[in-house]
Formats: C-alpha cells, structure tokens, sequence
C-alpha cells in the first residue's frame, strides 16, 4: 500500500560532491559523513543528535573512519535486522580496530579461542541453537525472578537511603544486574568486581578504539577474562545437575552434541558473562539519568506509578544502553537507495532509529505516554532479538518502581559530567549521582514501610496504563450529529506535536475509540478531533458526543500516525467522503504549508452533514472542489483519477465503498502511488464458537504457538513472550502486522489491498486467523 520515500534513488547529490573520497562502490562519500566519528565524545553524549544531518538528508552513508556504511533511519534499520540472511550477523563481535600482532600473540598466550555464538552465527547453526536454549527467557519462567530483584533493590536502598547521597551506579546499578545474571547462568558471584573489569576490557577490545600502546593491556585483560570463563565452565561442566541457564546449555550439549557444541559453550560462557548484565546496568542508569534530567517525567511516573512499564520502554528508546550493532551483506543489494556490496558491513545506528520522525512523533520529546514506545529497535529486531530483553525490563520496571515508593524527592546533582566509554555500541553513564532530603523520606513520614506494589506482566506495558489526561476546552457543532471537540493539557506539560494523518484514542465512560486529528484551527497547542454520533454504533460516539462538556476531564493515548504523507510525491490527490474529511484535511493544511501542488475532493450526503466545511472552504479556496449529493454532484473517482501516474499521490479516508472502488481503479496503479485510512470496522468481537483452533509457527524463533479459538494471534504471541505492538486491536491500523511465510490467510482487517491480501505474505494478528489449520510466521 505504501513505499518509503526515496526508496529508488541514491540521497547523495553527486555532482555537488568533491571526489576525494569515494565509497567501496565509487559514490562519492559527503563531507558531513567523512567527518562522523562514533569515537569522539559527542557520539556518546547524545548518539541520535550526532546523525540527525543523516536521517534527514543522507540516511545511508559510507563512513570511511569505520569501513562501514552507517544505516540511520528506522524503516531501514529494521529491515536490515529483519534479514539475516541477506544481512548476516557474522560481524557483530568483529574486532572494530583491528589487532595488531603483538595483541594476537598475547592473546594466543591465554588460549583465547573465541569462536560463534548465538549473537554473531548464521544460519542454520543460530537458529537450532535458540530453539533448545530459550526456554528459561519465557514470561512463565521469569515470573520467579521478581520477588528476589525487588528484595536485592531493598537490600540495597537499605544501605544508602538515609544518607542523602550516592552514586547509583556504584552502589546499586551495577551489582544488582550482575547478581541477577550471575544467578540466572548459573554462576557463582565470588570475584564480582574483576567480572566488571574484564566485560570494559571486552567492550574495548570489540567496539572501541584503544591506542596500539591500550590494546597490550587490554589484551592481557581479555586473556584474563578468557581463562576466567573457562575455569567456571570447566567447574560446572564436572558437575552439570545444577540449576542456571549455563548447566541448561551444558545438559543440551550432552544431548545435541552436534548443535551445541563445546566450542560454542566456551565461547557463549565468556560473550555472555559480558553481556547478561552489562546492559541491563547501562539501561537502568541511562533510564534514571533521563528521567531525572526530564523533572516533569520522574513527576509523572511518581503521581501514576501505572506509567512506569511504558516509562521503561520509552528510556530505552530516547536512551537505549546499545547505540548500534553491525551487518554484512551476503550479496550486492541495496539499502534506503544506497548500493551496498556483496561483503559490506553495515552499522546499524538503532539510537538514530529510536529518533526517527517518520516512526515516532514528535521523537525529541520524552514522552511516557507513547503509545508506540515499545517498538524501539534497542533490543533489535527479528531472529537475533535480544533473549534476555525481559528480564532487563523486570529489573528497570522494579528498580523505578522502588524509587518511586521509596526516593520520590531525588535529584541528580547538579554540575555532575556524566562520562561515558567510548566504543561505538554500548552507552551507560560510568557514575551518576543523586541526592535527597532523608527527612522526606516517606516511610520517615508515614512511620511505616510504603505499601507493596502490585505485580506486573512481563513482556511490553499494557496499553491501558498508557492514557494522558486532557480537558475538554470546548465542543462546537458541525452539523447534524456532528460535534468538533477541543482537547487541552490537564496539566503544565503541553501535549506533544503531532504530524498530519495522526490519530488518537478518546478514553472517556468505559469507551475507548480512535479518531484523526484535524488541525489546531484557531487553537494552537490543542487537538482538534470530530465526532459524528452514530446512533446504531456500539455506544462510544453517542456517550461522547451526549456526556462530555466543556471543562470534563478525560483521557486520550497517542498520537500516532499510520497514515503519512509522502512529501516526495509530485502531485498529491486527497479524498474524503463523510467524516473522513478530518486526516484529509490536516493533510491539506500541510500541503498547503509545504507550497506543494494539492487537490481536495470532499463528498457528502448535504452541506449539514458534512464536518468542517467551513475551514475546507477558507483555508482550501482554489484547491478544494466538493461534490455533494443532495446537490447533484457526485464524485467520479474515474475521471478525477484517469491523469494519475507513478508520481502521483493519491490519499483517501472514507467508507469502505469508497476504499473499495478506490482498490479497483488503482490494481495498475504502482504501489506507492495509493494511501487509504477507513474510519470504521465492521469487525465483530472473537466469537469463539465460529472459530477454529490453529497452530502457529514461529521460523525465526523456532516455536510453535497453539491459538485456541476464544484467543486471537496477537493475544497468544504476547502470552508466548513475542513482542508484536497492537494499536487498535480492531484490524484498522496495521501496527500489529505481521511477516507470513506459509499458509492460507482469513483476512479480516482495514489494512490491505485487494493485492496484498492475494500476495499471502502479511496478516494483521490482532483480527485475522489461519484460514486452515496452521500458519508459518517470520517471528
């Protein structure tokens, strides 16, 4: 239905470019990308600032400082995550700096024998090791872990809370993970403090730039940890009966000698005593540095404690504790336009991504109710996906939540640098210290320990903890059975800005529906929407449009959008029928700022039935043609589209005779060219008793998921622990999409065209179902 701009020709302006430096394949490489240096101490300061020249104007560019082209918007990074085996992993653990031959032969000296592991092999080895070794990384198995990291974050708070001052890295940030870790391997936690000295040796020697004189004794290190790692396998491989995701792996390598091999545990025991806490350290202290440097936002999850699993999500977005991963092609292809060789290595800027404004509005904001927060790449994306991302969550969630009872009042220090190590992939502040008020402490003042907080699921936040409140400022009428509602912020934090064809979710008496936004008119910093009564619907436009007020205070989530313009097109053709003039004509409004060419047409039934006609008129004079019926002027869509080429842009909101006719006339169409939003579903809830059961295999997981019939695909993947977003649930807005790679489809959602249903390879998994008895997914 859609395509990315500039999907089909290289950013770079090639004649304005100095042919000095050129790229493995001849383009010529920009001044701005020769310049990029993921070593220089901007680069960890604020990653996604770094590159926003790129995702702007240059999102795939060869960097000659790395070899490697840097991939920086979201689309494409994804997309490169999403192929493992036109982008394979092999790289990822590759030396950045290459080792000198001193380094190799002290290397050499220690054994060091590094070889595959789960992160950075291909497939099929990759993918027949995860299937025996994820077990212990479902939901079901997590859910033990909670209460022992809610007794260390105790334990711990214990110890400093009453001074009023620390360093959280130092005194709770790091131990906590790394005991954690420790346990969930299976290793014992004596020799802590030199673990943490030899995974900054690991970091350095993998994704850093030491100096040839810093890599010897990086080496020796390295060495160290190497022999480390080998002595605590050795240990556990002669007794194998205890309990820890390493003995799990030892058990597998006693009964599939051939798939997980002894090369690949001594190999795995080392990688992932460096990687099991690392991150989650860094992310939790990146969470806590972000929140308290966003006063508003640690406010907000301390007066609704319910936002803190989305306040999760989006610090690991704004702030991930992993910056970018690396690729390399298997064959000449191309990426975002740009040509990349069979043999080129990508870097994979997942903090760009997490900033990119064509995925997340208004991405600078810190925002904790995003609703599509959880969809950052910082945990990657597809078949190499982070195992260990919900444990990771359970410890930040546990963490915020202890604070938040416990701490309310900190501040970070002021004047405070935070340092961070320089490499070009892992980010978490070495220090950060906060201070308080001990005698604000709210078990000083209640005289009693705060009350314990109810358990949360594990996996991505639930949507209903996600809403923000807004006042109804004022509600006009439209016309019949129509009513502009203007909502503004509850409180001092403004809403977010907000792109054309967003839409948001009115919250309000039980009832939860979506509705696009339509321009702030003569109110700038609220959201306009339009609500059209529908007396036979199932009761959420009549309570809002008999109930709410002028002063009421509800509640919304978003925005969102899924339904964007392509600013590239040549000619932009917006249609709107009925109520579904509100995305059509913020779209107008942008065009119109932009000086792009535009046409509107706007259909209706009669003048009174038709919602912000008045503007239409005003702002769209010369642009605008209506065709109403009560007039005698219908809308030929044949006529109005027979001039439409590959450059055109067509846009259109409106029933689904509208959609439909629409489908037909653009089946010759190229794919970009049509871009559709319906504005209702005639999607009834899951009737269990006309459905059928069906099996649902994951390929890149490797599992295999019942779908009972009282249960939809998405509910029974988030029960499984996969990570699939959902906006609407009703089959209306494609967040939910999902890759198919075999089986019959039931096709039930707003989403796809006529051809793609057809096509078989996508389903929306909050609505559609295996036509037969079982469906092949990429998940």
């Amino acid at each position: 239905m859609t395509a990315p701009a500039n999907a089909s020709r290289c950013p770079v302006d090639h004649a304005a470019m100095a042919a000095a430096l050129k790229s493995p394949t001849g383009c010529p490489v920009s001044a701005r990308a020769a310049a990029f240096d993921p070593f220089a101490p901007s680069y960890q300061q604020n990653p996604a600032e770094v590159v926003r020249w790129a995702r702007e104007e240059e999102p795939v560019f060869y960097s000659p400082e790395l070899g490697y082209w840097v991939v920086t918007r979201y689309e494409d990074v994804k997309a490169v995550f999403r192929d493992n085996l036109l982008f394979s992993p092999s790289v990822a653990l590759e030396k950045i700096t290459p080792a000198t031959g001193e380094v190799m032969d002290i290397l050499k000296s220690y054994g060091f024998a590094m070889n595959r592991t789960m992160v950075n092999e291909d497939e099929p080895d990759h993918m027949a090791r995860r299937r025996l070794l994820m077990d212990a990384f479902m939901p079901e198995r997590l859910m033990d872990y909670e209460q022992p990291i809610r007794d260390l974050a105790r334990k711990y708070m214990d110890r400093f809370v009453d001074k009023g001052r620390a360093d959280l890295v130092a005194e709770m940030f790091y131990e906590i993970p790394l005991t954690i870790a420790l346990h969930f391997l299976g290793v014992p936690d004596e020799g802590a403090e030199q673990l943490r000295h030899f995974a900054v040796a690991h970091t350095l020697n993998t994704w850093g730039r030491p100096t040839a004189q810093e890599q010897l004794e990086i080496a020796h290190n390295v060495g160290r940890f190497w022999q480390t790692a080998q002595g605590i396998l050795d240990t556990m491989m002669a007794k194998p009966d205890g309990e820890g995701w390493m003995y799990d792996s030892i058990r597998q390598h006693h009964a599939h000698p051939d798939i997980v091999t002894e090369s690949y545990l001594r190999s795995m025991m080392m990688a992932i005593l460096a990687a099991a806490h690392e991150t989650t350290s860094n992310a939790t202290a990146n969470a806590f540095m972000t929140l308290l440097s966003h006063r508003e936002a640690w406010e907000e999850i301390c007066a609704q404690p319910a936002l803190i699993p989305n306040a999760v999500e989006e610090c690991l977005r704004v702030a991930g504790s992993i910056i970018a991963w690396r690729r390399m092609a298997t064959r000449d292809t191309v990426v975002g336009g740009v040509e990349i060789p069979k043999g080129g290595k990508l870097l994979l800027f997942q903090a760009s991504a997490n900033a990119d404004a064509s995925h997340f509005e208004d991405p600078d904001r810190v925002d904790l109710h995003r609703e599509n927060a959880v969809e950052h790449l910082t945990f990657g994306y597809g078949a190499h996906q982070c195992m260990g991302k919900n444990i990771g969550r359970m410890q930040m969630r546990i963490f915020l939540e202890e604070f938040v009872r416990r701490l309310p009042h900190i501040r970070l220090v002021e004047g405070q640098q935070f340092d961070f190590l320089s490499n070009t992939s892992f980010r978490g502040p070495s220090a950060l210290w906060v201070q308080w008020d001990p005698l604000h402490n709210p078990e000083r003042l209640a005289n009693q320990a705060p009350a314990v907080l109810a358990k949360f699921q594990i996996g991505p936040p639930p949507k209903d903890g996600i809403a923000r409140a807004v006042v109804v400022k004022d509600k006009i009428a439209e016309g019949e059975g129509l009513y502009r509602f203007v909502l503004a912020a509850a409180g001092t934090t403004p809403l977010p800005t907000w792109t054309a064809g967003s839409h948001i979710d009115l919250i309000a008496g039980g009832h939860r529906r979506k509705y696009s936004l339509c321009g702030a008119g003569a109110h700038p910093g609220c959201y306009e929407i339009v609500v059209q009564r529908e007396e036979d619907g199932r009761g959420g436009s009549r309570h809002f449009c008999d109930t709410l007020q002028p002063g009421a205070e509800i509640q919304l989530a978003g925005p969102k959008n899924l339904f964007r313009i392509d600013e590239a097109g040549a000619h932009h053709i917006l249609l709107a029928a009925g109520i579904g003039i509100t995305p059509i004509l913020a779209m107008a409004d942008r065009l119109k700022a932009l000086g792009l060419p535009y046409e509107l047409h706007y259909a209706g039934r009669a003048r009174q039935n038709m919602a912000l006609l008045d503007r239409v008129l005003k702002d769209h004079a010369g642009h605008a043609t209506l065709h109403i019926k009560a007039e005698g002027a219908r809308m030929d869509l044949p006529a109005l589209l027979q001039q439409v080429d590959g450059s055109t842009r067509v846009y259109a909101c409106g029933p689904d005779r509208l959609i439909a006719e629409l489908e037909t006339l653009a089946e010759h169409w190229p794919e970009a060219v049509l871009r559709f939003e319906h504005f209702s579903t005639d999607n009834a809830a899951l009737d269990p008793s006309k459905e059928h059961a069906f099996t649902a295999e994951l390929k890149d997981s490797g599992l295999t998921i019942e779908v009972p019939r009282h249960q939809t695909l998405l509910q029974a993947l988030q029960a499984a622990g996969v990570d699939v977003p959902c906006d609407c649930g009703e089959g209306l807005c494609g967040a939910c999409e999902v890759q198919v790679a075999g089986g019959d489809i039931d096709h039930r959602d707003k989403v796809l065209s006529k051809t793609e249903r057809q096509a078989n390879q996508r389903m929306m998994a909050c609505c559609s179902r295996a036509a037969g008895e079982r469906v092949v997914l990429f998940l």
